[in-house]
């Protein structure tokens, strides 16, 4: 994903491949695929301070700005887990933080992901939009 495509473009893109499905089953995998591609995360990176509570799975993001723009690096040790990250950074990584503050979590529910994911890996995505928000309100400050 460029940079170019705003991050409501990011959305509207991937809403449309989600949309290639009509099993449920054939989305996770294509989650699954997504999350097995994301880059290596250190094990140095694997730091407490790094860690996001409120996941089941241990979930670990950093960040670090680029000029105007935020990258995230995140990683879990579990396989759905690490495709919410991927489509996660897809859409928020390398963003500014006016971007990523005025763009909502809506996409998520017409991905189906809302009504398909156990309650505990809704929370953990949650908790990961959360510090994903966090680090832009931080950002902007």
């Amino acid at each position: 994903m460029t940079t170019e495509a705003t991050a409501e473009q990011a959305q509207q893109a991937l809403i449309e491949e989600f949309e290639m499905f009509d099993n449920w089953m054939d989305r996770y995998q294509y989650i699954i695929d997504m999350g097995k591609a994301l880059p290596d995360f250190p094990e140095a990176w694997k730091r407490e301070e790094l860690k996001i509570q409120g996941c089941q799975s241990n979930v670990w993001m950093r960040h670090e700005r680029d000029g105007e723009r935020i990258h995230f690096d995140a990683v879990s040790d579990a396989a759905i887990v690490s495709g919410l990250i991927a489509v996660l950074m897809r859409i928020y990584s390398d963003r500014t933080a006016a971007e990523i503050r005025s763009t909502g979590p809506h996409f998520l529910a017409d991905l189906g992901l809302d009504k398909h994911l156990s309650p505990t890996r809704s929370n953990g995505l949650n908790a990961m939009l959360k510090r994903i928000y966090e680090v832009a309100e931080q950002e902007a400050a």
